[in-house]
């Protein structure tokens, strides 16, 4: 079980998930899900500690990494073309509707992850400090997405 201070938000990490489960969904996407043990530095990671990285395929995690940062990362990854995929190092995008599209598709695939569900996902992201124009996660997702479903949408990714 998660062994956090009480000063952390309470979102789910990791440790409590199979990784099996959590690196299966990647791989559905081609991506390879690795472990980082802890106290050890997680490579490509663009906040730090313990935040997850990305580097080309890659998504780098610890036991106390956030599960909405995993996804996160990961759907940064999901939502490039290969031959950008194969460029990243850290950080994946410097475009909006790229980030957008990452903040929806985290909150779809969460839902591919017994235990978690957007629901979850969103008060997740929610106590992490995402932050939208419509004042939380659920509002925009519901209510301000259009554009990201768009881009979901012509990617041929999931989008509703």
């Amino acid at each position: 079980m998660n062994q956090l201070s009480p000063a952390e938000p309470s979102v789910l990490h990791v440790c409590d998930l199979p990784f099996a489960v959590l690196a299966d969904l990647l791989a559905g996407y081609e991506l390879l899900l690795q472990h980082v043990a802890a106290g050890e530095k997680i490579p490509g990671s663009y906040w730090g500690e313990p935040e997850a990285g990305v580097i080309a395929h890659n998504v780098y995690v610890r036991d106390d990494t956030p599960i909405h940062s995993l996804l996160h990362e990961a759907c940064h990854l999901i939502v490039l073309p290969p031959e950008r995929r194969a460029r990243v190092h850290t950080d994946a995008t410097d475009s909006d509707i790229e980030e957008d599209a990452t903040c929806y598709l985290q909150i779809l695939l969460a839902d591919a992850i017994p235990g978690v569900g957007r629901a979850r996902l969103m008060a997740d992201m929610d106590a992490w400090g995402y932050s939208f124009r419509l004042g939380s996660t659920q509002a925009w997702f519901e209510q301000d997405a259009e554009d990201a479903r768009e881009f979901l949408r012509q990617r041929g990714l999931p989008h509703c």
